[in-house]
């Protein structure tokens, strides 16, 4: 199955795994996330290394907490950047059966100038 042909300008398209299961209990251990995280953080764009890259973790992977609960970003671009990463990341949500939400980035609201 091919992949739609994104435009340029499209915002980025990213989806949320949640530590709760499709039941509703929390996922354990208490740190997966951070985990997961760490296990992807060689992914990351060209160039954007440095000498302390591998203490940071990837741009496309990244910890979270939504409504107390942790959780983990994945952006889309990874299915581009490492096919197989994306893959892992993905079947460790379903093997887990982690309840999984589709998000975008929105732009910012244009700011509106305030007169004194």
């Amino acid at each position: 199955m091919a992949d739609p042909i994104k435009p340029a300008n499209a915002p980025a398209k990213e989806f949320i795994i949640l530590g709760k299961t499709s039941d509703g209990r929390q996922f354990r251990p208490s740190d997966w996330a951070e985990r997961l995280c760490g296990v992807m953080s060689c992914f990351r764009p060209e160039g954007s290394g440095g000498r302390n890259a591998h203490l940071k973790y990837s741009p496309y992977v990244l910890p979270t907490h939504i409504d107390g609960v942790r959780s983990v970003v994945v952006n889309e671009a990874l299915r581009e950047l490492e096919p197989l990463a994306y893959h892992f990341v993905v079947n460790f949500a379903k093997d887990n059966d982690l309840q999984v939400i589709e998000a975008c980035v929105l732009p910012d609201p244009p700011k509106e100038n305030k007169a004194p």
